[in-house]
């Protein structure tokens, strides 16, 4: 049965031994703590393939994925307030549609962390590369820093940022919430300085025509530039040590998503106003003249960016660093560089959230039998959980090595996507079988929230690429072919046994540290 294996929620918050935690955040602290876990990396490394795939209206696609996310949000919020443990979207669903939609949503959230961790070293490799050509002009020949999709063999700055971080997980870094908060500035100041040179010389006229592949397009772009949201969930988890959760927790989901979207919409802007977004066509014929837009990340696509810079005419779509190439553009070559170095000493700290997130939802996961246990195996010295750290590493690694970010950014959102609809459908099931459950928030007109959401999560994934929804079905075929083989039979819960083990042990790792100093991490326990 689907909806068999049912994990007791009152055993997750008894095994959790949930501590109280002060209700310290109010309607402005979370707004900050949202714009700080939301902002900066997918409108650095995104912004040219949303001008690929729908011109100046990328600017509607960022307000279609910040809807998508806020009303999302929401829903994560109640249940987030409810089960204030490790796990996220996997132990809600274990609590409330059983074991198999468990397995799946924690399968599928491996794409969200391990693949959205190689985009973001795609997205730094690009950055880098640039910031280190334009700073000794010299020329890192494109077969070493970028895949065989991009016009090169392989990304090795990718690889080696991904290895990096690998190590420093493995040997026991951890976030530190004074150092985020630095980074967020960073990238907070280097954006603001880009709208603020590049909205003064906007030229209208680029504008023209607004939306050249359509509403498609725009839906397509809004699938992609969702990547840009994820993050948002470090506000839905605050929600037990919110004080007035029921009033203060829409202010600051919705206050911050909506603060990160008019900032996204501005960078766009200055983007499309300055050196223009229509996308790049085969043999440059105009799509007004009946040409074709090149689907992003192809070798098609790199062919003709290659015979563009020959020709002494670049298009921001064909850049790998598309803020500080439109910089170096309008006349700031040195703040284009500064942007470009903002973005390498930003961008890390994302990679590192991501995996160290990923080999959490792998360590509660084996913790329940549905993975092998050598999996949340802990080193003797480092006292991290090393196994799983340096599989994720390498795949990550591999990831980074032979994909462009467009391609990584999608294949992660069709995970992140099938995870958030998964809440939604949780908590509103979770509203007709236990009414009487205390719920420190509740999801306003829950009704209407809950079925907008998870239309919203089906209608972003279907605006996805045939390629990314045909990988999904893919590694969803696989998890099952995992689950009915392995899991199945190994699970502490289909054994009569939860087989939890009490989240202060001290072979857990630690849980990431929330984007703000002095906030703590769901359940008390921080990092």
């Amino acid at each position: 049965m689907i909806f068999g294996r049912v994990k007791s929620l009152d055993a997750i918050l008894a095994t959790a031994e949930k501590k109280s935690l002060h209700r310290s955040l109010g309607a402005f602290q979370l707004t900050m703590l949202g714009i700080g876990a939301v902002i900066g990396t997918g409108i650095f490394v995104l912004t040219a393939e949303a001008a690929q795939k729908a011109g100046p209206g990328m600017m509607i696609s960022f307000i279609i994925a910040g809807f998508v996310c806020a009303v999302a949000a929401l829903c994560y919020a109640e249940m987030a307030a409810m089960v204030p443990v490790s796990g996220s979207a996997y132990t809600y669903s274990y609590a409330v549609m059983g074991e198999l939609i468990a397995w799946m949503v924690g399968w599928a959230l491996i794409l969200e962390y391990a693949v959205a961790a190689g985009a973001v070293s795609v997205g730094w490799s690009g950055y880098v590369v640039g910031l280190i050509e334009h700073t000794f002009s010299m020329d890192i020949p494109d077969l070493l820093t970028r895949g065989p999709f991009d016009g090169g063999m392989v990304n090795l700055p990718a690889m080696l940022i991904a290895g990096l971080v690998t190590w420093l997980l493995v040997i026991g870094t951890k976030e530190s919430a004074s150092v985020n908060a630095v980074l967020v500035l960073i990238k907070v100041a280097a954006l603001t300085l880009f709208i603020v040179l590049a909205l003064p010389v906007m030229n209208m006229e680029k504008f023209t025509p607004f939306a050249p592949l359509g509403f498609s397009g725009i839906s397509a772009a809004a699938a992609s530039i969702f990547f840009a949201y994820v993050g948002f969930d470090a506000v839905s988890t605050a929600a037990e040590e919110t004080k007035n959760p029921q009033r203060n927790m829409p202010i600051g989901l919705i206050g911050s998503l909506a603060i990160c979207t008019i900032f996204y919409m501005l960078v766009a802007a200055g983007v499309i106003g300055t050196v223009g977004a229509q996308p790049v066509t085969e043999a440059g014929i105009p799509i007004a003249q009946g040409g074709i837009a090149l689907a992003p990340g192809s070798t098609a696509l790199s062919q003709q960016c290659a015979a563009l810079a020959a020709a002494g005419t670049e298009a921001v779509t064909c850049s790998k660093e598309a803020l500080a190439w439109t910089l170096r553009e309008i006349g700031w070559p040195q703040i284009g560089n500064l942007l470009g170095l903002a973005a390498g000493l930003a961008l890390p700290s994302v990679i590192l959230m991501m995996m160290f997130g990923q080999t959490r939802i792998f360590f509660v996961m084996s913790r329940d039998g549905l993975l092998p246990a050598m999996f949340s195996k802990v080193h003797p010295t480092y006292k991290t959980p090393y196994v799983i750290t340096i599989l994720t590493g390498i795949f990550v690694a591999l990831f980074a090595a032979f994909f462009p970010v467009g391609i990584l950014a999608d294949i992660s959102n069709s995970g992140t996507l099938f995870a958030f609809a998964a809440v939604s459908i949780a908590v509103l099931m979770l509203r007709r079988t236990d009414p009487s459950r205390k719920r420190p928030f509740r999801t306003p007109a829950i009704m209407f929230t809950a079925p907008i959401a998870i239309a919203g999560c089906m209608y972003l994934f279907w605006s996805l690429g045939v390629e990314t929804k045909l990988m999904f079905v893919g590694w969803a075929t696989v998890g099952l072919i995992v689950y009915f083989a392995y899991s199945r039979s190994r699970s502490h819960v289909g054994r009569g046994n939860d087989g939890d083990v009490p989240e202060h042990d001290a072979g857990i790792p630690p849980q990431p540290v929330p984007p703000m100093p002095g906030a703590h991490t769901p359940g008390g326990k921080d990092a």
